[in-house]
């Protein structure tokens, strides 16, 4: 299994088009095949940061997921959000 964290840092006034957009495109991330969990997080302390944490069956359905139409297609509409570089993980469990 992959554990995938996204961290995104938003301009203050995309922070709800994020919120908004994300709630709408939940579920078909979560039915993407290989997709075993989502959560959607934001800082505490920074609301414009927030992070997706994924698990993913394993590195080729993730990468399934990273080169579908649906994923270029919604990381083209988030991407114009961002007011800093996103950083990615792509972890495994060592235990």
């Amino acid at each position: 299994m992959i554990i995938r964290f996204v961290k995104m840092t938003f301009a203050q006034e995309h922070v709800e088009d994020f919120k908004n957009f994300e709630k709408s495109i939940y579920d078909t991330i979560v039915g993407f095949d290989g997709c075993e969990y989502l959560n959607i997080l934001q800082d505490v302390n920074n609301p414009q940061v927030f992070f997706t944490h994924s698990h993913w069956r394993d590195e080729q359905a993730l990468n399934n997921y990273r080169h579908s139409e649906f994923f270029k297609k919604t990381w083209a509409k988030t991407k114009q959000w961002f007011c800093d570089k996103p950083e990615a993980w792509s972890l495994k469990s060592v235990k």
